[in-house]
């Protein structure tokens, strides 16, 4: 859903939940054949986060793809800038740039590179990749509206691993400090980071209490019910004297089997063979397997 001028923060259309599945699905198949054909990226992190973008640019942002820098737009800050096949897909759907220009991703000259370049494609609020650092620049963007006194939210989604990063910590200290209502955090917790399980690596349970303690509102969903993901940005948008975070439950690789919870999708990219058999669980017609398999090398 899109708007060229200024809505309510809380008029919200109702939901067209068909359309909402049907553009979480194309997403993901396009997921499928933008990594098969680059060879490389991330398949598990940009799955997992499918459904929470698309409900935010297809129901929530207040946003205009034909003037990407109006002022009074809502800001998405995609800090887990590895899972960017899923935000590229966001963009080109909701208008941005031409669909076709997804099978470029991770090519040479591609302004569809590994991280999220703001400087190559319309619609990008921020370099990210270094984690632990958008939650900052969505702070950022919410004191910007604040004192130019917009009423434009400020949406960041992190990564789970994201929060061994002490500066999320910080951030989460003066957010809450600052009282800033118009920040939505959006946690897409799927359990895993680059090299294992989070609770492997640095447990950060129980992690609803440390956003509570810091002082923030906190929800915990199922990252891919689009009806909670629904109910929990519409209480996020209307909350008063505090920050929200949404704690969205997700599976890294959701809608392919064999990557569902596998960490080994973290980075690597299907194979032909394994791009071909997650297209096939995804729907996708036979003709348009196999154009996607003659374009793969190897």
């Amino acid at each position: 859903m899109t708007h060229s001028t200024p809505i309510s923060k809380v008029a919200t259309p109702k939901a067209d939940w068909d359309a909402l599945a049907k553009t979480a699905l194309l997403i993901r198949r396009d997921i499928i054949k933008m990594l098969g054909l680059a060879g490389s990226g991330h398949p598990g992190g940009s799955l997992s986060s499918t459904d929470i973008l698309t409900l935010l640019y297809f129901h929530f942002l207040r946003h205009d793809p034909k003037n990407p820098k109006w002022a009074d737009r809502d800001r998405l800050i995609f800090s887990k800038g590895h899972g960017c096949p899923a935000l590229y897909c966001a963009l080109a759907y909701a208008g941005y740039f031409d669909k076709n220009l997804l099978l470029t991703l991770r090519q040479m000259g591609s302004p569809l590179q590994g991280h999220p370049d703001m400087r190559r494609l319309p619609g990008i609020e921020a370099s990210t990749g270094s984690l632990g650092q958008g939650l900052s620049i969505g702070i950022g963007c919410a004191l910007a509206a604040r004192l130019d006194k917009k009423d434009y939210l400020s949406y960041v989604v992190i990564s789970d691993g994201e929060l061994n990063e002490g500066q999320i910590w910080e951030g989460a200290a003066f957010a809450a400090f600052q009282k800033m209502s118009n920040l939505i955090a959006i946690l897409d917790y799927n359990k895993y980071q680059l090299s294992g399980a989070t609770k492997d690596i640095l447990n950060m349970e129980p992690v609803a209490d440390k956003w509570k303690s810091f002082g923030w509102r906190v929800r915990e969903i199922d990252g891919h019910a689009h009806c909670e993901i629904h109910d929990a940005l519409l209480w996020a948008k209307e909350a008063k004297g505090a920050p929200s975070i949404i704690i969205a439950h997700t599976i890294k690789g959701k809608g392919v089997s064999f990557m569902e919870n596998n960490n080994h999708f973290h980075g690597v990219a299907p194979t032909k063979d394994e791009t071909a058999r997650a297209l096939k669980e995804l729907g996708e017609s036979d003709e348009e397997i196999q154009k996607i398999l003659g374009m793969i090398h190897g």
